[in-house]
């Protein structure tokens, strides 16, 4: 004998059966709705160390410019700033260890000149030593180790790699890339949820209890869903699954990011001599700093620039623009070293589309792009999303009437879904799984264990669907 109960308590609204909605949404609302439930519930505390993180990588920018006030600035503005070649001497007067990787030379009135040095005893070897001299002195201020192109000092890296990987190296990656994968789709499937239920046009004004936190959490997550699809898609260019899949589209589409051409052209037989004048890591190669630092203004290259030394005999000196706020300066020259004469030329503005946007995304992503303001942005998204996963928690349990948590929601959606809609879902996951390999592996997972775990039920005599609990007796 087969008795049919009401449903159990859904995530919408306990104790009650939520009104069918007609036309094709209605199967498939379950289904969006048992997703963002164990979606949120088991991917919410890799997202919780994300933002939480990230939050602190935004504030990082600000507080990297009070902590090392002293090397970043100088004094006293004079009138005349030293030769590049003198501030480089100096710092390697202070600092002979290493060889000479890159040189920043101050970009405004009141900034030092950076020397960056590669091999230094006692500096992470993916990092740089940062030699901060004063351009009118050649006074040498400190030294710190520094990361990246975005010249990150050891408070904005120590953060900066917690968020990337929790100081665990590779490994540690997965974390934040299963964070990325995740949550657009949770992000996509609230705002779903969201609309679906007209949400928009409650007011939170006179509500209690589990329904004040859901209406709390829909809007919160409707008015930031647009940003965090933004940060999932972003994060995801440099991870290493779904990154190394983005990229090799790039190159199936020509769309990769284009670099200047290194190789000295114009020195003929004798550019081996002239760049081997200067070996010894003190950057002084063949026409030298201030030579090849004129051939670059003479380009149209403002500050501020980086000018990367020949890294053998037969290449050039590479001198390229390094802002990365609004608007961006990219552009970059190849200067032989024997003749000091420009021998390749790159423009951000010949970058293919997707290069450009891949540079605007990432930028726009780590707080860079539009300064203050975009760092501002990048904290209240972080902000956001610790809420709602707290009040995500909180709802659960509420469901469980504060003594134990909820009842998830039942499974078997996807068995009211018809085929021509759940056919073509399922290829679009397919796909979406591939190329993004943490979103695909964990859910065919879960599909995987739910399915054992009906299946158990089913044998046990006690199957819940997303539409009714049946009993056998």
């Amino acid at each position: 004998m087969t008795a049919t109960t009401s449903p159990p308590a859904t995530d919408e609204a306990p104790g009650r059966a939520t009104p069918p909605t007609p036309g094709t949404w209605a199967p498939l609302r379950p289904l969006v709705l048992r997703l963002h439930f164990y979606a949120g519930l088991f991917v919410a505390p890799f997202l919780l160390v994300a933002a939480a993180t990230g939050f602190l990588y935004a504030a990082s920018f600000q507080a990297e410019k009070l902590l090392y006030a002293h090397e970043l600035t100088v004094p006293d503005a004079g009138e005349r700033k030293l030769p590049l070649s003198e501030q480089v001497a100096a710092a390697r007067q202070a600092h002979p260890d290493g060889t000479v990787s890159a040189v920043r030379p101050s970009p405004d009135a009141d900034a030092t000149t950076r020397v960056l040095l590669s091999g230094v005893e006692g500096v992470d070897p993916n990092h740089t030593l940062a030699v901060f001299v004063d351009p009118y002195t050649a006074k040498v201020r400190g030294a710190l180790e520094q990361y990246g192109s975005s010249g990150a000092l050891p408070l904005r890296t120590w953060i900066d790699e917690f968020h990337r990987d929790l100081h665990l190296g590779e490994p540690g990656r997965l974390y934040s890339e299963f964070a990325a994968s995740w949550l657009w789709v949770i992000a996509g499937g609230g705002l779903v949820l969201w609309f679906s239920r007209r949400r928009a046009r409650r007011k939170l004004r006179g509500t209690a209890g589990r329904r004040r936190t859901l209406g709390l959490h829909g809007t919160v997550g409707a008015w930031a869903a647009a940003g965090f699809v933004f940060l999932s898609a972003t994060g995801l260019t440099w991870s290493t699954y779904a990154g190394a899949n983005i990229e090799d589209l790039r190159v199936s589409l020509g769309q990769t990011t284009p670099s200047v051409s290194a190789s000295a052209a114009g020195g003929g037989e004798h550019a081996g001599h002239g760049a081997a004048a200067g070996a010894g890591g003190d950057a002084a190669h063949g026409v030298g700093l201030d030579r090849v630092l004129a051939a670059a203004r003479a380009e149209g290259l403002g500050d501020p620039v980086e000018v990367v030394p020949p890294a053998d005999a037969s290449s050039a000196y590479v001198v390229k623009q390094v802002q990365r706020s609004w608007p961006e300066k990219q552009d970059s020259v190849a200067v032989d070293p024997v003749t000091g004469e420009v021998t390749d030329v790159l423009r951000f503005a010949d970058y293919p589309v997707l290069a450009k946007l891949s540079r605007w995304g990432i930028d726009l992503h780590t707080g860079s792009l539009f300064g203050l303001a975009n760092q501002v942005g990048l904290m209240a998204l972080a902000a956001c999303l610790i809420l709602l996963i707290v009040l995500g928690y909180r709802m659960w349990w509420q469901r469980g009437r504060g003594s134990v948590f909820g009842r998830p929601v039942p499974r078997g959606a996807w068995q009211q879904v018809p085929a021509a809609v759940l056919v073509p879902l399922l290829a679009v996951v397919a796909v979406l799984g591939y190329f993004v390999p943490l979103l695909g592996i964990p859910l065919a997972v879960f599909v995987a264990v739910d399915v054992v775990l009906g299946e158990i039920a089913h044998r046990r005599g006690r199957r819940t669907y997303a539409g009714a609990t049946t009993a056998k007796r």
